[in-house]
C-alpha cells in the first residue's frame, strides 16, 4: 500500500473558499492562497481546489486561482469546477495545476476523460463523482450536486477507470458538512471497482473516522471545515493514523 494522503479540500466561490453542508448554505472560509499555504505548513500531502459554482454559472475554470496557488506552494494539488473541454485540462495544468478533476462535462461526454487521459497520462485525470444514496445504491449526481444522473455510482466509476482516469475523487453528498463519518460502505464499494486510488469526501469529523475511510481502501483522506475551523490539522490526523501503524509521510 503507498502512503495514504491527507488532503485539505478548498471548495471555491467567487474566488473565496466557502463551507456548506451537502452541498448547501456555503460559508466564507478565506482566501484560497493564504489557506493553500497555511495548509502546506500544516503537514498536507496534496490539496483539491473545487470552483463549486463554476458548472451551474457556466463559468470557465479558475486559471487566476490556480496560478496563484501554485507559486505560494511546493505540494501537488488537483483542481475542478467548470473544466468541459480538453482546452480547459491543458489550460489548468499550464497553469500549475498537478491533476485536474471532472465532473458533470465527464457524465455528459465520457469521451473526453478518455482523451484528455490520453493526452495528458491517466495520472493527470481525476473523475469526480458526487454520490447519494438512492433505494440501497449510490446515484450520481452533477452540476454540485443538483442534478441527478440516473448513473449508478460504482458502476459509472469502473466505466470512467476504463476510459483512462488514474484516480477517483469520491464525494458522499449525504455526509458532506456533516461531520458524521465517511460513507465506508460507499468507499469500499467504489475501491473494489474501480481498482486507482480513491480519494474519500464527506463526512470526516474526527480522527477516528479518517482511520474507517483507510480500513475502507481509501489512499485519499479530504476534510475541509474540519481543518478550516481549526478543529483538526493534517499533521494531527497524520500522526493518528500513523500511532495505528498507517504509512503516512510525516
Amino acid at each position: 500500500m503507498p502512503a495514504v494522503r491527507v488532503i485539505p479540500c478548498l471548495d471555491i466561490d467567487k474566488g473565496r473558499v466557502v463551507k456548506g453542508v451537502r452541498f448547501e448554505n456555503l460559508r466564507d472560509k478565506g482566501d484560497p492562497v493564504e489557506l493553500a499555504s497555511r495548509y502546506e505548513d500544516l503537514g498536507a500531502d496534496e490539496l483539491v481546489l473545487l470552483d463549486v459554482t463554476a458548472t451551474i454559472e457556466d463559468r470557465r475554470p479558475i486559471y487566476r486561482v490556480v496560478r496563484d496557488v501554485a507559486s505560494a506552494i511546493s505540494i501537488p494539488f488537483t483542481v475542478g469546477g467548470g473544466v468541459r473541454s480538453m482546452a480547459d485540462v491543458e489550460k489548468l495544468l499550464d497553469s500549475g495545476a498537478d491533476k485536474v478533476s471532472i465532473n458533470t462535462a465527464a457524465v455528459k461526454n465520457p469521451k473526453l476523460v478518455e482523451e484528455a487521459s490520453r493526452e495528458f497520462g491517466s495520472q493527470s485525470i481525476v473523475i469526480a463523482i458526487d454520490a447519494k444514496r438512492r433505494w440501497g445504491s449510490w446515484e450520481v449526481y452533477v452540476a454540485s450536486g443538483k442534478k441527478p444522473t440516473g448513473l449508478d455510482a460504482i458502476q459509472w466509476a469502473r466505466r470512467a477507470v476504463e476510459l483512462g482516469a488514474g484516480e477517483v475523487l469520491l464525494t458522499s453528498i449525504d455526509r458532506d458538512g456533516t461531520r458524521n463519518g465517511y460513507d465506508v460502505e460507499l468507499v469500499r464499494a467504489v475501491v473494489e471497482a474501480a481498482r486507482v486510488p480513491v480519494i474519500a469526501s464527506g463526512g470526516a469529523g474526527s480522527l477516528s473516522h479518517f482511520y474507517e475511510a483507510y480500513r475502507a481502501g481509501a489512499t485519499g483522506l479530504l476534510a475541509a471545515g474540519l481543518f478550516h475551523d481549526g478543529l483538526l490539522s493534517p499533521l494531527d490526523v497524520k500522526a493518528f493514523l500513523s500511532s495505528r501503524g498507517v504509512e503516512v509521510r510525516l
